[in-house]
């Protein structure tokens, strides 16, 4: 069984974490995600640096939308440039996965204001417009990665930790004494269509696997923890490919191999497919920004150690 991480990490030094990522996952490399470095690292400045269509700037409340860049947004658009010519030079002839994270549209309506105040998310229009400008960020992204490392395969994660909440209606508007209105699945699956050829990774409990596979992504990554086994089984019978994530991240306590093995094999045998383990990979539930790094290193070992041992366990029933 291959292995993953979910892509964020501890520190501030890009090139050290590439190369501690590219020995311990060279199957499934995440790009490092590192929020430590400021603003324009952490989730959200990171996916709008992508983002030349549009302009943004930097209040007390957050990122929010602008007839003009700022220097915030100028700087994350800056960063990413930084992390590609660093990719591209110690990535040399790398002919696995690269997985970039990429927060995506409705996560990032749920996090970005309006220039008239309160989210995207309250505004139709400016939200299909961000979604538009992301896919088109994504799409440069990836021309840009199949320039630099022609040998290796990209896979675009695309991050919602808000999906669940943005379809239930439980984002809170900018005032806190409401929340905006339920996005319908139909709206709710078409933002995501433009990113389909990634994997749709979500951290949240509740059931959304439905909405991954109307807008046709043949990838998810899920948080072993709270996913839904009956969806699970479903879409590993239909074929399709599943991050298992078996490492629980919230803790910050890195985890044996024989806790991450026990974890793995619990939800695996309950789910009763017969070939889970050629369409599953094992993962980490979340980031791992919050951890030591030595804990982290410590983590990917115990990872690389229980893959074979779950498939072993597996195959003999």
């Amino acid at each position: 069984m291959r292995i993953t991480a979910a892509g964020s990490l501890p520190g501030t030094d890009f090139r050290g974490a590439l190369s501690a990522m590219s020995e311990a996952l060279p199957e499934l490399l995440p790009l490092p995600e590192l929020p430590e470095r400021g603003i324009g690292s952490q989730m959200v400045g990171r996916a709008l640096g992508l983002i030349d269509d549009l302009g943004f700037d930097l209040q007390p409340a957050g990122w929010r939308l602008t007839p003009h860049s700022s220097s915030e947004h100028r700087k994350a658009r800056a960063q990413w440039r930084q992390d590609l010519d660093d990719a591209e030079e110690l990535l040399q002839g790398f002919e696995g996965l690269l997985k970039v994270g990429v927060a995506g549209p409705w996560t990032l309506a749920a996090c970005v204001e309006r220039f008239a105040g309160d989210r995207l998310l309250a505004d139709h229009g400016a939200r299909r417009e961000l979604t538009q400008a992301l896919a088109e960020g994504v799409r440069t992204l990836r021309s840009d990665l199949a320039r630099r490392l022609p040998a290796a395969d990209v896979l675009i994660q695309l991050d919602e930790p808000s999906l669940v909440a943005v379809a239930g209606g439980g984002i809170s508007t900018a005032s806190g004494f409401s929340k905006h209105r339920r996005v319908d699945a139909p709206e709710l699956v078409a933002a995501l269509k433009p990113f389909a050829d990634g994997v749709l990774h979500c951290c949240a409990p509740g059931r959304w696997l439905g909405w991954a596979r109307s807008a046709g992504f043949r990838w998810v990554s899920v948080d072993a923890a709270l996913a839904d086994y009956d969806e699970l089984a479903a879409w590993l019978d239909e074929g399709r490919e599943l991050i298992l994530g078996v490492v629980a991240t919230a803790s910050g306590r890195p985890q044996s191999t024989d806790e991450v093995v026990t974890r793995a094999l619990k939800m695996l045998r309950a789910l009763s497919i017969d070939d889970a383990t050629e369409h599953t990979v094992l993962g980490t539930a979340c980031g791992l920004a919050g951890w030591q790094q030595r804990d982290v290193v410590t983590q990917l070992r115990a990872l690389a150690a229980a893959a074979p041992l779950v498939e072993e366990a597996m195959h003999r029933g």
